[in-house]
């Protein structure tokens, strides 16, 4: 045998021993909240978060060097309005978010449009959907995006912190009574939770009877006498932050004859911990538990 083919040969050999004990390369396949297979080449390590929720969530699990690009809507914590913007959340722009070259685009069919998903779609950019319509959905979703991000140990710490919160708020609320909530999220046209709504669950756990969860509309519209003729105990106006204007207060206030303007039970909530699926929502539950029973939280 000569030199040049023995050497073929040892190189043809390690080859195929290196083929053997290699392992495989294999693709990042995960199952979206919608129960889409989403196939990656690995995971992440550039993501695009259409979703504000998500992008809270990224950050409590010190993930947010993952996160390249954010919609005008991700603004907490404070740091994340320093990212990259992508435009809002219904229409974000394609170019700009195309430009960022990310490995996966998390959004929403509730919040993003249909056909900035299809558009994705179509350019080959990985989508990973996400929704969430309970309490348990909320920490689903932390889950789902501690595995995404590879901090499973961090959002199994932070799922454990806030089951225990949500279970201290149930403990202290438990033996009291339920008074009639009537939950305003917006006030012109006036806006409430109905049945399978986040918020209409979180009523119930805070200790109260939400007046509108019967409604099988998500978020039904109703007019300012449908509201006051169901005799609301406690009446919780939904704040959406600076620049949303003012709180009608005194539009409530005028009905003196209410259960809840006269046991001066009208107050303001936080809409953004109570509307926004994150870690911050039990924060808006723990409020929503005061609101309805300050007598439990001396």
């Amino acid at each position: 045998m000569t030199k040049r083919v023995l050497v073929l040969v040892v190189a043809t050999t390690l080859a195929v021993w290196l083929l053997a004990v290699s392992p495989p390369v294999t693709a990042f396949t995960t199952r979206d909240m919608l129960g889409r297979d989403v196939t990656l080449a690995a995971p992440p390590a550039r993501v695009v978060s259409l979703v504000p929720s998500v992008t809270e969530i990224l950050y409590a699990l010190n993930a947010e060097d993952v996160l390249v690009g954010v919609t005008d809507f991700c603004d907490f914590p404070p740091e994340a309005r320093r990212k990259p913007r992508v435009g809002g959340m219904i229409a974000p722009s394609l170019e700009a978010i195309v430009a960022l070259r990310p490995d996966l685009v998390v959004a929403t069919t509730e919040g993003t449009r249909d056909d900035a998903f299809a558009q994705l779609t179509r350019l080959k950019v990985p989508v990973y959907l996400v929704a969430a319509h309970r309490v348990a959905d909320v920490t689903a979703l932390v889950a789902k995006i501690g595995e995404l991000a590879d901090r499973r140990a961090a959002a199994e710490s932070l799922v454990a912190r806030l089951e225990r919160r949500i279970e201290s708020v149930k403990k202290a609320v438990r033996p009291r009574g339920r008074p009639r909530v009537l939950y305003v999220l917006w006030p012109e046209p006036l806006i409430v939770p109905g049945r399978n709504t986040l918020v209409t669950e979180l009523i119930q756990l805070a200790g109260g009877q939400s007046l509108t969860a019967d409604d099988a509309d998500p978020w039904p519209r109703y007019s300012l006498e449908a509201a006051v003729a169901k005799d609301p105990e406690v009446i919780l106006l939904a704040n959406h932050g600076a620049g949303t204007g003012a709180i009608a207060m005194d539009r409530w206030r005028r009905f003196t004859e209410l259960p809840a303007v006269k046991a001066g039970r009208l107050h303001s909530v936080d809409g953004d911990l109570l509307h926004r699926y994150g870690p911050r929502v039990v924060d808006g539950l723990e409020q929503l538990a005061r609101a309805i029973h300050p007598e439990a939280f001396p």
